[in-house]
């Protein structure tokens, strides 16, 4: 495993390289509540190495930074933006692109897909709406990826249940929704979200 340290808008990002081959890059960014060790996170990681899948799991300048806040959604996006853009030129980024990450990570990854050219999103645990705030609905940002696109959310979660997120999805080729057990953390069966990440790695892969 390699660390990366990449120049953003923002201060130094931090990219954590597991180099499973050469199959495609799956880029991954972490939640507003914590890191790029999450369980969720390092089981994907994990089973797309295996696969053959270059994984950088993206660690946000406030992250690397030591801050304990996340700042507003614009320079979340910056500095995603610049990472990606750095990758080409520094012989880190091949094969089809698929960009994802949890929670915040997700919702950066769906905002961005299209000027970072990807070529697929992986939502892990998508915040749909603030816990009990349905009509503060994120649906937008998932409607807008014109990509293959899939969300793999907890059967519990407090910020949108599986069904909740397949109805925004209705319509949307390519879309689909992975059910599985525990709320909105993922930390019940991280093997499983591993699994289900890597099974639609493949699906995007064969397409």
């Amino acid at each position: 495993m390699t660390a990366l340290d990449i120049d953003t808008p923002h201060g130094p990002a931090r990219a954590h390289l597991t180099d499973g081959g050469a199959r495609g890059t799956l880029l991954l960014g972490h939640g507003a509540g914590g890191g790029v060790e999450s369980a969720d996170l390092l089981a994907v990681a994990r089973d797309a190495a295996e696969a053959g899948w270059r994984v950088l799991r993206v660690e946000q300048p406030w992250r690397v930074a030591g801050k304990r806040i996340a700042p507003a959604p614009a320079r979340l996006d910056e500095g995603w933006r610049a990472v990606l853009a750095h990758l080409p030129g520094s012989g880190h980024l091949t094969g089809p692109l698929v960009v994802g990450g949890r929670s915040a990570g997700a919702r950066v990854a769906c905002r961005t897909a299209a000027q970072v050219g990807a070529d697929g999103v992986l939502a892990l645990a998508f915040p749909l709406h603030p816990p009990g705030r349905p009509e503060k609905s994120r649906a937008a940002e998932l409607v807008g990826v014109t990509v293959p696109l899939v969300v793999v959310q907890g059967e519990r979660d407090a910020f949108g249940a599986p069904a909740d997120v397949a109805a925004v999805l209705t319509g949307m080729p390519g879309a689909s929704v992975y059910a599985v057990p525990g709320d909105h953390s993922l930390k019940r069966n991280p093997d499983l979200v591993g699994a289900a990440a890597a099974s639609w790695l493949a699906e995007v892969l064969s397409a």
